[in-house]
């Protein structure tokens, strides 16, 4: 794309991440879940599902920045291919 064409249409970072936060969190709680149940193996006590939940709700945000990011970096390619 080049600086001419108008970009004033696009969804900033901050929007595809808030879009992402149920997906970010959603997985995060999932894997918190997984990951402590495999420390059993070493000695380590498991997450019930509410504290992994909470844990998902704590970690969804810096996930969903980072989901955002990337979602931003392949729009822009894809406008730029286009």
């Amino acid at each position: 794309m080049t600086d001419a064409q108008d970009r004033s249409g696009r969804w900033p970072v901050w929007l595809l991440a808030v879009v992402l936060y149920p997906l970010a969190a959603g997985a995060a709680a999932v894997n918190l879940f997984f990951f402590t149940l495999m420390t059993q193996a070493i000695g380590l006590i498991a997450l019930t599902p509410v504290q992994s939940i909470i844990g998902g709700v704590v970690l969804g945000v810096p996930f969903a920045w980072v989901a955002g990011k990337w979602m931003r970096r392949l729009i822009d390619k894809a406008e730029d291919e286009a």
